[in-house]
């Protein structure tokens, strides 16, 4: 869209999970010493039940309403290159400049831009993951034209979506809308500010809910969560983060993808439905990284071919042809052949649904899954897992227990019992960033590598490496285990 690069492909697998967020004292923890504000969000404040003036159709309203909260995002991206220039020393040694002449790295500065969705009175921004990553430096401008540097506050390439910050006070924002009552032929308006030309305003119909297979899967490393809201409403380059409402103003969905060839609309846009929105701007913000669980079952749509191949008793649902490791479906008695039919009371006709579901929900939380077994119908209480197969909360790399290493040129983040067991240490930290021309670049120590000690000193935490690093007189010893899992000291 308006990144110099493709969209990258985004997904989560069908059981990857995160939970929906039911409000600010829960997701918040209010009055605790979280960190958090009490500024009014679109957590703590609803307008569901708000008469809309004006007759069917009429968008005035929902604009007026919407246009203040929506903001324009500026990037700029340092891309190194490294360039071969001719040397004297190529004519006598065959090897180009031995002190480095001969070879130099060039940043060259590239630019994006998009829209962002303001979602608190102290700030915090809703954007596409696409318009803000690798990112160096995030500008973002009101629709009253005032300008802020931003702060990103995490991402997640899996959904797509990302949280921003500035620093201002007493900000309009939006309020969340139900997704799930939305209905297909209902009149939306999709809400950007792109280009910095003050907010463009393009109204349709919804024409679909729970599309998949939306945007070009070229990476290996995502998987990405499709369950979009497809509309007719124009989105061209620039909108890509911006606002998807109803007619009462209230946020339903974050725009993202266009379904074109040339990158212009073509006659369909996409959203990520708030229902997913809510939970991982609320994880985001609150843990640093999203927090999915696991159903752990391999899935398939039930369509007419494999009813009769599986001899099922029901044409429709979502089908579980097996179990992954630690599986909690298979935990609390779901059997391979079973048709899930409804989650939490909601119908799973399709396996995006299902995922749609199953994201709202975090690791502990329990979902309430109906399934066809030989056509009767039985109840299974499921207690989500994490990656690791327990309950437990994943801190993210981004959380407020993660710190940063100006000396090393790295950032660390805690190990999870699962990193500690692979690596085979009981202490230590992750190096979850190396840094551009720092001095673990410089060395070849790679990101996913942990850090045991420092000057002989155990560490068991970010902070406790950085305070050590600060603290140091002289030259500085670490030890710890590479990502192909050998030891390593290094003497810096």
């Amino acid at each position: 869209m308006e990144m110099n690069n493709q969209l990258k492909s985004y997904a989560i697998i069908a059981l990857m999970s995160s939970g929906v967020t039911l409000g600010a004292y829960s997701l918040f923890n209010i009055g605790n010493s979280s960190g958090f504000s009490d500024a009014p969000s679109a957590f703590t404040t609803s307008v569901s039940n708000q008469n809309v003036p004006g007759n069917p159709g009429e968008f005035t309203y929902a604009a007026e309403k919407t246009t203040p909260a929506v903001v324009h995002i500026k990037t700029k991206m340092e891309v190194r290159q490294r360039q071969q220039f001719s040397s004297p020393f190529d004519d006598f040694f065959g090897f180009g400049d031995p002190f480095g002449g001969g070879r130099r790295q060039q940043q060259q500065p590239q630019e994006a831009s998009g829209s962002g969705v303001i979602i608190s009175a102290d700030g915090y921004i809703v954007t596409n993951n696409h318009v803000v990553a690798d990112a160096s430096e995030v500008t973002v401008i009101l629709n009253d034209k005032r300008e802020y540097k931003a702060k990103v506050i995490s991402t997640d390439p899996s959904s797509d979506l990302a949280v921003i910050q500035i620093k201002e006070t007493n900000l309009p924002f939006l309020t969340f809308g139900d997704s799930d009552a939305l209905r297909v032929g209902e009149w939306v308006l999709a809400v950007g500010n792109p280009f910095n030309l003050e907010s463009t305003v393009t109204a349709g119909i919804v024409s679909a809910k729970g599309r998949q297979n939306i945007i070009d899967r070229d990476s290996p490393d995502v998987n990405p969560l499709e369950s979009f809201i497809q509309t007719d409403a124009a989105v061209n380059p620039g909108n890509s983060g911006g606002a998807l409402v109803n007619l009462k103003g209230e946020l339903i969905g974050i725009n993202t993808a266009i379904y074109s060839r040339t990158g212009q609309f073509a006659g369909y846009s996409f959203a990520v439905p708030v229902s997913i929105v809510k939970k991982v701007s609320g994880d985001l913000i609150k843990y640093g990284n999203v927090q999915r669980g696991f159903l752990g079952v391999q899935i398939s749509e039930v369509n007419a071919k494999l009813a009769d191949e599986k001899d099922l008793k029901t044409n429709t649902g979502v089908y579980v042809g097996g179990f992954s490791e630690n599986s909690a479906a298979k935990d609390a008695g779901i059997k391979i052949n079973d048709v899930i039919v409804k989650i939490d009371g909601i119908e799973t006709k399709s396996s995006a649904k299902l995922m749609e579901i199953v994201s709202r929900k975090r690791p502990g939380e329990a979902i309430q899954v109906t399934v066809n077994r030989d056509g009767a119908t039985k109840e299974f209480k499921v207690t989500l897992k994490n990656k690791d197969g327990n309950t437990e909360i994943v801190k993210g790399d981004n959380s407020p227990e993660s710190a940063k290493s100006e000396f090393l040129g790295a950032k660390f983040a805690s190990l999870t019992p699962a990193e500690m067991k692979k690596f085979g240490v009981s202490s230590g930290v992750k190096i979850a960033e190396v840094l551009p021309d720092g001095r673990l670049e410089m060395y070849g120590l790679a990101k996913g590598s942990v850090i045991t000690k420092i000057n002989d000193k155990v560490i068991n935490s970010p902070k406790e490496a950085v305070e050590a690093l600060e603290s140091r007189k002289g030259r500085i010893k670490l030890e710890g285990v590479d990502v192909d899992g050998s030891r390593f000291i290094y003497v810096l």
